[in-house]
């Protein structure tokens, strides 16, 4: 596990991922089973979960291609596979806060254990023996699949539904609570398995932009009796929003089915639990953004910034919000986390900044001092953090210490470089090294600042104090 940490770089490029990929593909399956497990449990433990998700990712990509190269795709799948194969879009990782329209992935271990011990032991010996005699290529395992949901659904109303006593001892051998939660939600989204087949079939791929063409079609394609219930239509939602590039925009059929932006109109709707879906994906990415911050992960900043800044101002200027509704204090919630998390670190920048470029005395020079190549790109990405920020800022309450800090920083920057591209010509020899590193990250800092003519133009100006340093030392 540790190997995969050391693996991974600051910032995830698309050829890193192909990189990470293929090393995991490299590993033995009993060496990618040992992994997942490790990084499941940092999930629940909350710890990397950046790291962890990505890697888990991955890796589940890896075995699912190495299931299907090795055996014909419809026989490969096991029973347990075979009966949540539906649930797989609504399927959420330990550690992950769970809302409505999603189902922890940690729950379908016990549900099914439960099933093959006193759910329905005799069924389920059935369909195995059953898949067992299938040839490869038979196309009977859909039909055994539906069969196998079917029989599951039944057994888990049976021991939800009202009637038959007290049911808490029965319940508790399902699993923890956490999971007694799920196990009514796997059962609904069981019984309407073709109800969700054909509204994936009916929706387009992608909904890059959510106008009224693309609303009356989805709300068309949601008009099935079995997936309006309270129950279902949030699993229903949660397809659509998958399709969407910008998923708050869900909140238009809400919209639409009130005829109204009033949100007392809307939440008197059943579709105005598509606010309260919006609202909670938003916190998640809140709440991501915070932890890449804390942890000074910059890779993704930039595309959940975006993501925030257009949910919050989407739900601002679509929805007419009370201050003092639920809805309202929850989003002033998430706008207040967001503002805090980033004006802590954008406040700290300009220090950073001016540790690396003072201009300390020569006598205050201890003899081999560097700078620290790593807290200079740590410093150049929190540069272009507050550069990205100041894109978004008004939206998420950033305005004024955004604007004020890149200032600052472009005023200080300037004025280092310059002095510090002089102090080349009459530097010590004990300390030109220090003082050339110095002026080498002062202009990484003016490529973010400036741009690349600019920083080009640093670049030469300090090759010519040195050179001329250089030329002066030999004439004497």
């Amino acid at each position: 596990m540790s190997a995969i940490y050391r693996a991974l770089p600051g910032r995830m490029s698309q050829t890193s991922i192909e990189r990470l990929r293929e090393y995991l593909a490299q590993l033995p399956p009993q060496a990618q089973a040992l992994l997942m497990r490790e990084f499941e449990r940092a999930l629940e433990r909350g710890q990397d979960t950046a790291v962890a998700t990505l890697v888990l990712d991955q890796l589940r990509k890896v075995v699912r291609k190495t299931e299907a190269d090795e055996a014909p795709p419809p026989r490969t799948d096991d029973l347990s596979r075979l009966l949540f194969q539906v649930l797989e879009p609504f399927l959420i990782e330990a550690g992950t806060p769970i809302r409505v329209g999603q189902v922890r992935r940690s729950s379908l271990a016990p549900i099914w254990q439960w099933l093959g011990r006193d759910g329905a032991p005799d069924k389920l010996n059935e369909f195995e023996a059953a898949l067992a005699r299938m040839p490869a290529d038979s196309g009977q395992v859909e039909a055994l699949a539906s069969k196998l949901q079917a029989v599951a659904a039944e057994a888990i109303f049976e021991l939800t539904g009202p009637g038959g006593g007290d049911k808490s001892r029965a319940l508790a051998r399902v699993g923890p609570p956490n999971v007694i939660e799920d196990l009514y939600s796997i059962g609904a989204v069981l019984a309407v398995r073709e109800a969700v087949a054909t509204l994936n079939e009916k929706l387009p791929r992608a909904l890059r932009a959510f106008g009224d063409a693309q609303i009356v079609s989805v709300t068309s394609a949601l008009n099935t009796p079995v997936l309006q219930t309270p129950q279902m239509l949030p699993f229903a939602l949660s397809i659509v929003m998958q399709r969407m590039t910008a998923p708050w925009q869900i909140i238009r059929l809400a919209i639409k089915i009130a005829a109204s932006d009033d949100e007392i109109r809307v939440a008197a709707t059943p579709y105005g639990v598509a606010v309260t879906i919006a609202l909670h994906d938003l916190s998640c990415v809140a709440a991501i953004l915070r932890m890449d911050i804390k942890r000074s992960r910059f890779e993704n900043v930039a595309g959940n910034l975006k993501t925030l800044h257009d949910g919050v101002r989407g739900l601002r200027t679509e929805l007419d919000l009370r201050n003092d509704s639920a809805w309202g204090k929850q989003l002033t919630s998430i706008r207040a986390d967001i503002s805090n998390a980033l004006q802590s670190e954008i406040d700290s920048v300009p220090g950073r900044v001016r540790r690396i470029l003072r201009q300390r005395a020569e006598k205050d020079i201890p003899p081999g001092a560097r700078i620290d190549s790593t807290e200079v790109e740590e410093t150049v990405a929190l540069i272009d953090f507050v550069a990205t920020c100041r894109n978004y800022a008004s939206e998420l309450a950033i305005n004024e210490v955004t604007l004020r800090t890149y200032s600052d920083l472009q005023q200080y920057v300037e004025r280092s470089t310059e002095q510090l591209v002089q102090s080349l010509r009459g530097a010590d020899h004990k300390v030109r090294t220090y003082r050339q590193q110095q002026v080498q990250a002062a202009i990484r800092f003016c490529q973010v600042l400036f741009g690349d003519d600019y920083a080009s133009l640093m670049s030469r100006a300090a090759e010519n104090a040195a050179t001329g340093e250089r030329k002066s030392s030999r004439a004497s």
